[in-house]
Formats: C-alpha cells, sequence, structure tokens
C-alpha cells in the first residue's frame, strides 16, 4: 500500500495540487503516475501566462516506456514552471511531491478547487484502477 500526503489533492488522471498561497496552487504527479512511467527523461509544458481549463492537456512527460500527457487538475494562468527539469527530469521520479513539481497555476474562480480527491480516495482509486 502506497502513502499519499495528506495535505494534498489528487486528479484521476494523476496529478497531485497543494495550494501554496491565495488562488495558487503547485501541481505534480503522484508516486504512483511516476512508477508506471518508468525513467522521466523530458518534460514539455504549456509556457508561462497560458491560460488552462480543467481537465485539458497542459504539456506531457516522456519516459523511457512512453509519452503522456499531463492534465491541469483546475483552470487558471500558469504562473511559473519548474525549470529545473529541463536539466533533471528524474525529479519526477526521485521527489515527486518536492523538487519534482511541474507548474503553478494561479486558479480562476472562488473557492478551494473542486473535483479533486483527498488521499484516502485517491489511494482507493489507485486500488480499483489495480483490480
Amino acid at each position: 500500500m502506497q502513502q499519499y500526503p495528506e495535505h494534498l489533492k489528487y486528479s484521476k488522471d494523476h496529478e497531485w495540487v497543494e495550494v501554496t498561497r491565495d488562488r495558487r496552487v503547485r501541481v505534480g504527479v503522484t508516486d504512483f503516475a511516476q512508477r508506471q512511467l518508468g525513467d522521466i527523461v523530458f518534460v514539455d509544458v504549456t509556457a508561462v501566462g497560458r491560460d488552462v481549463e480543467a481537465g485539458e492537456a497542459f504539456g506531457t512527460l516522456e519516459s523511457v516506456k512512453s509519452v503522456s500527457e499531463l492534465y491541469a487538475p483546475v483552470s487558471g494562468r500558469v504562473t511559473a514552471k519548474n525549470a529545473d527539469l529541463d536539466d533533471e527530469p528524474d525529479l519526477i521520479n526521485t521527489e515527486p511531491y518536492g523538487e519534482g513539481w511541474i507548474i503553478e497555476i494561479e486558479m480562476s474562480g472562488t473557492g478551494a478547487p473542486a473535483g479533486l480527491l483527498d488521499a484516502a480516495q485517491y489511494e482507493a482509486h489507485v486500488a480499483a484502477q489495480a483490480d
């Protein structure tokens, strides 16, 4: 059984969300996702300043196994991307919940991010996919 940080929210597409301040969130992929992908060798994400809609692709992860799309877990404007991933994409493998974050988004609208899972719900989602 895997452990998922309790302070994060999760999408069914295996992205995690951390509210960092005000309306800003940091986004990455879960430990489960990076394990499924294998060694990450390249990260390509939309430009800072672009608007994204929840559920739409904002980039791709290339691994030794495949290329996988990344989906925005919230709507808003991309305010930062993790430049460290340009030279060290494997940070996603070694620190998926820390230095391996991918982008930051300033959320549009009001209220907390909707439609996301807490750690227990995400763990159940992953377990159901394995069945």
